[in-house]
């Protein structure tokens, strides 16, 4: 599987510039990071959340961990994180776990985390374990218009 047609299309169609980069396959934010020679804490990992039968996603450092608590406070409702057989039907275009930040291409809302803001770039999957984006946060601020809190711990 190649980077995700529907995030290829809105990153050519927004007219914004990022770079494609492939490395060997990973499956964890850590590995993945480490494969692409970058620092962690500019790598963001998408998690995927439920509340109840509402679905979104939280994006946060791969050297941060979530806080199911700290998040539900801010959405307003107990959470937990989604099972496979939850979320895999939701992302068509992707392989199991690689899902990209963007809860639009999905009808999703998204959560981003306020560490990840630090950064003046950042780098995330692309829809596959074995390629990624990279791109200014800015410009995928602007993009994807996620709500940017609290929720995440170093971990």
């Amino acid at each position: 599987m190649t980077m995700s047609a529907r995030l290829r299309d809105l990153l050519d169609e927004s007219n914004i510039r990022y770079t494609v980069m492939t490395h060997s396959q990973a499956y964890t934010a850590q590995e993945a990071a480490a494969t692409l020679h970058v620092p962690a804490k500019e790598l963001a990992k998408t998690v995927v959340v439920r509340a109840g039968d509402e679905t979104l996603l939280a994006v946060l450092p791969a050297t941060y961990r979530i806080s199911l608590k700290q998040l539900g406070a801010v959405v307003g409702k107990t959470l937990h994180l989604a099972t496979e057989q939850e979320f895999g039907s939701l992302f068509p275009d992707c392989e199991l776990g690689a899902m990209p930040p963007f809860g639009q291409l999905y009808g999703l809302p998204v959560y981003v985390d306020e560490a990840l803001a630090a950064d003046e770039e950042i780098v995330f999957n692309a829809g596959t374990h074995r390629e990624a984006i990279r791109m200014r946060y800015a410009d995928y601020c602007g993009l994807a218009k996620p709500s940017v809190c609290s929720f995440a711990e170093k971990g």
